[in-house]
Protein backbone atom coordinates (compact mmCIF):
# COMPACT_ATOMS: atom_id res chain seq x y z
CA UNK A 1 0.00 0.00 0.00
CA UNK A 2 2.82 2.42 0.88
CA UNK A 3 5.66 0.88 -1.14
CA UNK A 4 5.90 3.75 -3.62
CA UNK A 5 4.10 6.30 -1.45
CA UNK A 6 5.54 9.81 -1.68
CA UNK A 7 4.10 12.56 0.51
CA UNK A 8 4.45 15.30 -2.12
CA UNK A 9 2.69 13.28 -4.82
CA UNK A 10 0.09 11.31 -2.89
CA UNK A 11 -1.25 13.63 -0.16
CA UNK A 12 -4.20 15.59 -1.53
CA UNK A 13 -5.26 17.63 1.52
CA UNK A 14 -5.45 17.76 5.31
CA UNK A 15 -8.53 18.70 7.35
CA UNK A 16 -9.06 19.32 11.05
CA UNK A 17 -11.78 17.07 12.46
CA UNK A 18 -14.73 18.32 14.50
CA UNK A 19 -15.23 17.08 18.04
CA UNK A 20 -18.20 14.92 17.03
CA UNK A 21 -16.16 13.23 14.31
CA UNK A 22 -13.31 12.60 16.77
CA UNK A 23 -15.75 10.96 19.21
CA UNK A 24 -17.03 8.70 16.44
CA UNK A 25 -13.49 7.71 15.45
CA UNK A 26 -12.53 7.06 19.08
CA UNK A 27 -15.52 4.78 19.56
CA UNK A 28 -14.66 2.95 16.33
CA UNK A 29 -11.07 2.52 17.53
CA UNK A 30 -12.25 1.28 20.95
CA UNK A 31 -14.47 -1.28 19.22
CA UNK A 32 -11.76 -2.43 16.83
CA UNK A 33 -8.89 -2.53 19.38
CA UNK A 34 -10.06 -3.93 22.74
CA UNK A 35 -8.12 -2.40 25.63
CA UNK A 36 -7.16 0.82 23.81
CA UNK A 37 -9.67 3.07 25.60
CA UNK A 38 -7.43 4.08 28.54
CA UNK A 39 -4.71 5.08 26.05
CA UNK A 40 -6.83 7.07 23.60
CA UNK A 41 -6.54 10.16 25.82
CA UNK A 42 -2.75 10.05 25.44
CA UNK A 43 -2.87 9.37 21.70
CA UNK A 44 -5.50 12.02 20.93
CA UNK A 45 -5.64 14.53 23.81
CA UNK A 46 -8.96 16.30 24.28
CA UNK A 47 -7.77 19.87 23.64
CA UNK A 48 -5.39 19.03 20.79
CA UNK A 49 -6.64 19.17 17.19
CA UNK A 50 -6.93 15.87 15.34
CA UNK A 51 -6.31 16.00 11.61
CA UNK A 52 -7.31 13.71 8.80
CA UNK A 53 -4.76 13.55 6.00
CA UNK A 54 -6.44 12.46 2.78
CA UNK A 55 -4.31 10.76 0.16
CA UNK A 56 -4.82 9.30 -3.28
CA UNK A 57 -6.19 5.75 -3.59
CA UNK A 58 -8.75 6.57 -0.84
CA UNK A 59 -6.20 6.39 1.99
CA UNK A 60 -6.88 8.39 5.15
CA UNK A 61 -4.33 8.98 7.91
CA UNK A 62 -5.22 10.23 11.41
CA UNK A 63 -2.73 12.63 12.98
CA UNK A 64 -2.65 14.28 16.40
CA UNK A 65 0.06 16.41 18.03
CA UNK A 66 2.05 16.10 14.81
CA UNK A 67 2.19 12.29 15.00
CA UNK A 68 0.69 9.95 12.43
CA UNK A 69 -1.44 7.51 14.42
CA UNK A 70 -3.76 5.34 12.32
CA UNK A 71 -4.51 4.82 8.64
CA UNK A 72 -7.21 3.11 6.61
CA UNK A 73 -8.31 2.63 3.03
CA UNK A 74 -11.86 3.05 1.69
CA UNK A 75 -13.72 3.29 4.99
CA UNK A 76 -12.14 -0.02 6.01
CA UNK A 77 -10.69 -0.86 9.40
CA UNK A 78 -8.06 1.34 11.00
CA UNK A 79 -4.47 0.11 11.28
CA UNK A 80 -1.91 1.65 13.66
CA UNK A 81 1.23 3.09 12.12
CA UNK A 82 4.47 1.35 13.08
CA UNK A 83 5.62 4.35 15.10
CA UNK A 84 2.46 4.10 17.21
CA UNK A 85 2.80 0.32 17.40
CA UNK A 86 6.34 0.69 18.75
CA UNK A 87 4.99 2.95 21.53
CA UNK A 88 1.96 0.73 22.27
CA UNK A 89 2.96 -2.84 21.25
CA UNK A 90 -0.17 -4.38 22.80
CA UNK A 91 -2.48 -2.83 20.15
CA UNK A 92 -2.23 -5.76 17.75
CA UNK A 93 -1.74 -9.50 18.21
CA UNK A 94 1.74 -10.66 17.19
CA UNK A 95 3.03 -13.16 14.67
CA UNK A 96 6.75 -13.91 14.42
CA UNK A 97 8.68 -14.77 11.26
CA UNK A 98 12.03 -16.51 11.04
CA UNK A 99 15.30 -14.66 10.32
CA UNK A 100 15.24 -15.60 6.65
CA UNK A 101 12.02 -13.66 6.05
CA UNK A 102 13.26 -10.33 7.47
CA UNK A 103 14.81 -8.91 4.28
CA UNK A 104 11.76 -9.83 2.22
CA UNK A 105 9.27 -8.34 4.69
CA UNK A 106 11.34 -5.13 4.87
CA UNK A 107 11.19 -4.85 1.08
CA UNK A 108 7.38 -5.00 1.14
CA UNK A 109 6.76 -8.67 0.36
CA UNK A 110 3.82 -10.50 1.85
CA UNK A 111 4.61 -13.07 4.54
CA UNK A 112 4.56 -16.59 3.16
CA UNK A 113 3.22 -19.53 5.18
CA UNK A 114 6.60 -21.33 5.42
CA UNK A 115 8.08 -18.20 7.04
CA UNK A 116 5.48 -18.54 9.79
CA UNK A 117 5.81 -22.29 10.39
CA UNK A 118 9.59 -22.78 10.32
CA UNK A 119 11.85 -23.28 13.36
CA UNK A 120 12.46 -19.60 14.24
CA UNK A 121 8.88 -18.50 13.66
CA UNK A 122 6.03 -18.35 16.11
CA UNK A 123 2.48 -18.75 14.80
CA UNK A 124 -0.11 -17.71 17.37
CA UNK A 125 -3.85 -18.37 17.01
CA UNK A 126 -5.57 -15.69 14.88
CA UNK A 127 -8.56 -15.57 12.56
CA UNK A 128 -8.47 -14.65 8.88
CA UNK A 129 -8.70 -10.89 8.07
CA UNK A 130 -7.28 -9.98 11.50
CA UNK A 131 -4.72 -7.13 11.63
CA UNK A 132 -1.45 -8.33 13.19
CA UNK A 133 1.97 -6.97 14.12
CA UNK A 134 4.76 -8.96 12.51
CA UNK A 135 7.93 -9.32 14.53
CA UNK A 136 11.07 -11.25 13.67
CA UNK A 137 13.12 -13.86 15.43
CA UNK A 138 15.54 -12.08 17.78
CA UNK A 139 14.00 -8.60 17.28
CA UNK A 140 12.04 -6.59 19.83
CA UNK A 141 9.89 -4.27 17.70
CA UNK A 142 7.47 -4.99 14.89
CA UNK A 143 8.74 -5.04 11.30
CA UNK A 144 5.37 -4.50 9.71
CA UNK A 145 1.63 -4.34 10.10
CA UNK A 146 -0.20 -7.03 8.21
CA UNK A 147 -3.57 -8.66 7.70
CA UNK A 148 -4.03 -12.41 8.08
CA UNK A 149 -5.14 -13.85 4.73
CA UNK A 150 -5.66 -17.28 6.27
CA UNK A 151 -6.36 -18.28 9.84
CA UNK A 152 -3.41 -19.59 11.86
CA UNK A 153 -4.90 -23.07 11.69
CA UNK A 154 -5.12 -22.91 7.87
CA UNK A 155 -1.55 -21.59 7.62
CA UNK A 156 -0.27 -24.57 9.62
CA UNK A 157 -2.30 -27.01 7.54
CA UNK A 158 -1.63 -25.59 4.03
CA UNK A 159 1.94 -24.31 4.64
CA UNK A 160 2.32 -22.69 1.21
CA UNK A 161 1.31 -19.43 -0.39
CA UNK A 162 0.70 -16.05 1.23
CA UNK A 163 -0.28 -16.19 4.90
CA UNK A 164 -0.18 -12.51 5.87
CA UNK A 165 -0.63 -9.50 3.59
CA UNK A 166 1.97 -6.78 4.25
CA UNK A 167 0.16 -3.43 4.65
CA UNK A 168 2.82 -1.12 6.16
CA UNK A 169 6.49 -1.89 6.88
CA UNK A 170 9.62 -0.19 8.18
CA UNK A 171 11.14 2.33 5.74
CA UNK A 172 8.13 2.51 3.42
CA UNK A 173 6.53 5.80 2.37
CA UNK A 174 4.32 6.10 5.47
CA UNK A 175 7.30 5.47 7.78
CA UNK A 176 9.19 8.38 6.16
CA UNK A 177 6.19 10.71 6.01
CA UNK A 178 6.61 13.85 8.06
CA UNK A 179 4.14 14.66 10.81
CA UNK A 180 1.25 16.99 9.99
CA UNK A 181 0.70 19.84 12.44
Amino acid sequence: MFKKFDEKEHVSHCIQLKTSAIKGIKSQLAEQFPGIEPWLGQMMPRREPVKLVRCHEHIEILAARGELLFFRQREGPFYPTLRLLHQYPFLLPRQQVDKGAIKFVLSGAHVMCPGLTSAGAQLLPAAARTPVAITAEGKQHALCVGVMRLSAEEIGRVNKGVGIENVHYLNDGLWHMKAHK
